[in-house]
């Protein structure tokens, strides 16, 4: 028997479904030459699982990577430690060129430096990346932290480029903050949305 909709889950052959959970908007922010964005509050344990959607994120700087961090004391520091992979796929527009490469440039070993989520953006008034961010449990007190992110971009040389994030807040302190910005220059322009989902 195929796999159809109904509506109500993802995945429904009689046999089995999986139930769709409610995205309730927590927050939203919008970027006008800012140096940062911050989610100051809503982060808690009201939620399980938050997503970050960042939708036509653009750099003042070419090559400007943009980034995250997080923090776990009310955004006095953002220097969380982290362990994280990144890999990502290219592909040019004139069809000449792809690439499937894991960057060691852009992960981190226990580190509390900023985790990239994007590189390499262009900054052409057309050029711009949207994406996820998906942060798992912030508010345990047992557990490190587990996030993922997928994003694509306007790579600055005519690509586009699918990021592949993955890691882990290697703390049992609950998450307070988040903090996006790029590795130079402004963020330009661009909207961040934050959810709960349950």
């Amino acid at each position: 028997m195929p796999f159809i909709s109904n509506g109500t889950t993802i995945l429904d052959n009689g046999a089995f479904s999986v139930g769709l959970g409610s995205q309730i908007l927590i927050s939203e922010a919008t970027a006008s030459a800012s140096s940062s964005i911050e989610f100051t509050s809503g982060i808690d344990s009201t939620y399980d699982i938050y997503q970050f959607e960042f939708i036509n994120i653009h750099p003042a700087t070419i090559r400007a990577k943009f980034q995250f961090n997080l923090s776990t004391d009310g955004g006095s520091t953002y220097a969380v430690t982290k362990t994280t992979t990144f890999f990502n796929s290219e592909h040019n527009e004139g069809g000449s060129s792809a690439d499937l490469t894991y960057r060691t440039a852009e992960d981190l070993a226990q580190s509390t430096s900023n985790q990239n989520l994007v590189r390499d953006m262009g900054n052409a008034d057309d050029e711009s990346s949207s994406g996820t961010l998906t942060l798992f449990n912030p508010s345990s007190t047992t557990y490190v932290k587990h996030f993922i992110s997928t994003s694509n971009t306007y790579f600055y040389s005519g690509y586009t480029m699918n990021n592949f994030v993955a890691g882990y807040a290697n703390t049992t302190s609950a998450l307070t903050n988040i903090k996006f910005q790029m590795s130079s220059g402004n963020i330009d322009d661009g909207k961040i949305l934050m959810f709960g989902l349950n």
